[in-house]
């Protein structure tokens, strides 16, 4: 058989060591989405110990998202620049540092210094693991079944954190939240050298960096979250959060225009320009707010309300976890090939939006089983039928030299969708539970009736959530267009001509920008 027949199949080029590479790519992408929220629930544990003041200590979580945030498009163009095994690598053991400096934190600024590290190398990480998944996996039913667990976990491993955050801060204490990741990110580091394909990219074959692009792009990524960060203390009518908020948005423009001039682009504008990955990113995007809106209130109401512990509000959420983990690796994976992609992200959308609906019938004597639960399940089945073909969208038909960038852009639309998410669905749940009191201001005071405005401002953040979800439904229903060939529901083909695994990572490092941008998913 020839090579060209052979890397039509599929099979004759596939890397053997692949499934061992797909688990040191699972265990990076858990531990970036584990520490965003595994703090959380160690915040007041380390607000106490390191005499952090009210007013700083929402510093510990946006130390990281700010970071992780601003800089994930350059992180992404660092890969394909100087190959993702190399950035993989250094990011992993960079993580590792940062989270020791974060665990042996003597006081705030070094705990906020660290968490911003973490950030930073969580932003090369992130959008590496995902263009070395693209690249590692060529066959339609192996890249189907590696993008349904990077889903599950990309769905499911934000409230893992949650669980571990509890057990590790009830039984041992909370600098283990940040410990804990640096044996298993030096492990990981140490497994990737070896299982990992070399995709070195000479210096003679590089292009060059494109730096106006990432100031524009990193400084307008970073303005943006902080400003959706700031509104959760300031509230959205500040002048720090408007002007940041605006700030970001004219940096974002200028980055477009310069952008379409470069011949190096940070972010080649085809890459969201195309309907499939552009409606994909908004999708993800838009069900983050969705999500992460569930976590922050649903963590309140049991542990506030309901007055569940740390590890049993964990546990709580796992049922969510192993609904993600079915919904994206037991059908989302088997369908990916056989249906049109907006045909799951759609319906999957429609279910999330479905969980809220359910809570937005919350009380304050609501028991878990009947309430929590079904949402929980409901919102799983949902978001798994969402991330996976969504990320699989993010890199189909992407020059192998432009999949970091591809990456990069949905790890944005899935970290600025949750930044904004939290600090809109929070400022909306307190400004409801204000007015609410407002109105009873004789018996405001009363602990059951402060109860009873604070479900009222969840449940009022919760029809808003509803209402996200099912635009991002629509949006998904009306742009995404891609159909899988007629040969990948059998597994006969090497999957789409153009796709990302066509190539070895770094083997598309000279295309011209024209030969790149013609390399689109087949739609119809």
């Amino acid at each position: 058989m020839s090579s060209h027949a052979q890397a039509a199949t599929g099979h004759g080029t596939a890397d053997p060591r692949r499934w061992w590479a797909l688990a040191v790519i699972a265990i990076a992408q858990l531990m970036i989405v584990l520490d965003i929220t595994i703090v959380n629930i160690a915040l007041p544990s380390a607000q106490k110990d390191l005499g952090i003041s009210d007013a700083d200590r929402q510093w510990v979580i946006t130390a990281y998202t700010l970071a992780f945030g601003g800089l994930l498009l350059l992180g992404g163009r660092l890969g394909d620049l100087f190959g993702r095994k190399r950035v993989f690598t250094v990011g992993l053991l960079g993580f590792a540092l940062a989270s020791a400096i974060g665990g042996a934190a003597s006081g705030p600024t070094m705990l906020f210094a660290a968490r911003a590290l973490q950030g930073a190398f969580g932003a090369l990480l992130a959008p590496s693991a995902l263009g070395l998944l693209s690249t590692t996996f060529s066959d339609p039913k192996e890249r189907s079944t590696a993008f349904g667990i990077f889903g599950a976990i990309a769905g499911g491993g934000a409230a893992i954190g949650l669980l571990l955050g509890g057990v590790l801060t009830e039984y041992l204490n909370w600098r283990w939240c940040l410990f804990v990741n640096t044996p298993i990110a030096v492990g990981t580091a140490f497994a990737a050298f070896s299982v990992l394909t070399r995709d070195h990219i000479g210096k003679g074959t590089r292009i060059r960096l494109d730096l106006p692009g990432a100031v524009l792009g990193c400084g307008g990524l970073l303005a943006i979250v902080f400003g959706t960060s700031q509104a959760v203390t300031r509230g959205w009518g500040d002048w720090l959060v408007l002007g940041s908020l605006g700030l970001g948005v004219l940096l974002l423009a200028v980055f477009v225009l310069v952008e379409r001039r470069t011949p190096h682009a940070l972010l080649p504008l085809h890459i969201v320009a195309e309907r499939n990955r552009g409606g994909g990113a908004l999708s993800v995007g838009l069900a983050m707010i969705g999500m992460f809106g569930l976590f922050l209130f649903l963590t309140y109401y049991l542990q506030v309300i309901k007055h569940f512990s740390p590890v049993m509000s964990g546990v709580s959420f796992l049922p969510m976890t192993a609904a993600i983990v079915i919904s994206s690796t037991g059908f989302a994976a088997r369908l990916m090939t056989r249906v049109p992609s907006r045909n799951l992200i759609g319906p999957g959308l429609l279910l999330a939006a479905a969980g809220m609906a359910w809570l937005t019938q919350m009380k304050v004597d609501s028991p878990w089983a009947g309430m929590v639960l079904p949402a929980e399940l409901l919102l799983g089945f949902g978001m798994g039928l969402i991330f996976m073909p969504s990320m699989s969208l993010a890199t189909l038909g992407v020059a192998p030299n432009e999949a970091g960038a591809a990456s990069a852009t949905i790890n944005s639309a899935q970290q600025v969708g949750g930044s904004f998410g939290t600090a809109l669905l929070n400022t909306i749940a307190a400004s409801a539970t204000a007015s609410w009191l407002a109105a009873r201001v004789t018996s405001a005071g009363d602990p059951a009736v402060q109860a009873q405005g604070a479900v009222h401002g969840y449940v009022v953040a919760t029809w808003v959530a509803m209402g996200i979800l099912l635009l991002a439904a629509l949006i998904a229903f009306v742009m995404i267009d891609h159909r899988p060939d007629p040969g990948e529901a059998t597994g006969a083909t090497g999957g789409a001509p153009g796709t990302a695994a066509e190539a070895p990572a770094g083997a598309g490092a000279q295309l011209p920008q024209s030969q790149s941008s013609a390399r689109q998913p087949r739609a119809t």
